[in-house]
């Protein structure tokens, strides 16, 4: 497999696991069995026009589109309209990032109060339990907020690489808003509009290395995600993402070259709690490592969202409160150690 991580990597998270369970911190155990309930396919292709959103196809999968928000919050994308050979470049660019020498990779090291960058987890207590992965962070909109200092330079057709997913991946999103709203009987830009003109765009680039205990350790903490909508590309071969419905979690099983589209609390918000904010957990692997590209759509800091008033009535009376700059919402909510959502309801 191309990417790999140097001795240094994968010592230096291991001896923050070790040092947590030195100090009494509780990693709990993985799930021995996972029940195996597919989460629903959406075929965007059939919400992509006017067109074909009046034709019988479309109608029924603009229903299923509104079954798999408000049940599961997330769905596997497929006739989305990027090649598989698009896909494969954009996973082959992170790959190769993530093989560097570490050396390399550190030119472009978060910042200690950052959020771009490369790195690990930011530190904020003692106790915190870190996630075993390495994250590339950046920033793809607003245009003039890129950080380019941060994007790296190797493999040289990364920036082009980026840039050109970023502007596929918005035209997908915008695609999903306008569905999502027409699924709830809304004008087509009810959604779209909350997030403004100047709405924010991140990438994240994870790597994921083996793991010698699997049983013991995440990948990622369960959690749910602050965005609008969060854009997937999982490893085309090793499994690792997990979704929690009805008190189980749920295996995501990889399609190469789908995306698997959920759901973020803000979307909660803005449809009233009718389409859900799935919680969601990465695994680790002692055998493989594996990869993963993450797209995150928020609205601009400035903006304030709330539920759409289409969606307010007697007989379901408004449940969020407006919230203006929701990550730093969610922020100060995690350092209070609340839940986000809960924090925000009336």
């Amino acid at each position: 497999m191309a990417g790999s991580l140097g001795a240094t990597d994968v010592v230096s998270i291991a001896k923050s696991l070790q040092e947590m369970s030195m100090n009494g911190t509780d990693i709990k155990p993985m799930d021995s069995f996972l029940p195996s309930d597919p989460i629903p396919i959406i075929d965007i292709s059939l919400l992509s026009s006017s067109s074909s959103l009046s034709s019988k196809e479309g109608e029924d999968e603009l229903e299923k589109l509104k079954s798999a928000l408000t049940s599961w919050g997330c769905f596997q994308a497929i006739g989305h309209g990027i090649s598989s050979s698009f896909l494969d470049k954009v996973r082959e660019v992170a790959k190769q990032f993530f093989a560097l020498p570490v050396e390399e990779k550190q030119k472009y090291s978060r910042e200690v109060d950052g959020s771009e960058g490369y790195g690990n987890d930011r530190i904020l207590s003692e106790n915190q339990v870190l996630d075993w992965l390495y994250r590339l962070s950046l920033r793809l909109r607003p245009v003039d907020q890129r950080k380019l200092q941060l994007w790296p330079e190797n493999p040289n057709e990364f920036r082009e690489v980026l840039d050109e997913y970023g502007t596929k991946v918005k035209i997908i999103m915008d695609v999903l808003f306008k569905a999502m709203a027409k699924s709830l009987n809304l004008e087509e830009n009810s959604f779209s509009s909350q997030f403004g003109e100047r709405a924010v765009m991140q990438a994240r680039f994870n790597f994921y290395p083996r793991c010698a205990r699997p049983d013991l350790v995440l990948g990622v903490k369960p959690h749910s995600d602050r965005s609008g909508i969060t854009v997937l590309l999982q490893d085309k071969e090793v499994e690792g993402l997990q979704v929690f419905k009805n008190d189980k979690w749920f295996i995501v099983s990889v399609i190469p070259h789908a995306f698997v589209v959920n759901l973020g609390d803000q979307m909660q918000i803005m449809s009233n709690g009718i389409f859900k904010s799935p919680m969601h957990r990465v695994v680790t692997n002692s055998e493989r490592m594996r990869i993963s590209v993450a797209m995150f759509n928020e609205p601009a800091p400035d903006k304030e969202i709330g539920p759409v008033d289409g969606l307010i009535d007697e007989k379901r009376p408004r449940l969020y409160k407006n919230v203006k700059n929701y990550a730093a919402f969610n922020f100060e909510c995690f350092q209070k150690g609340v839940v986000p959502l809960e924090s925000a309801k009336i």
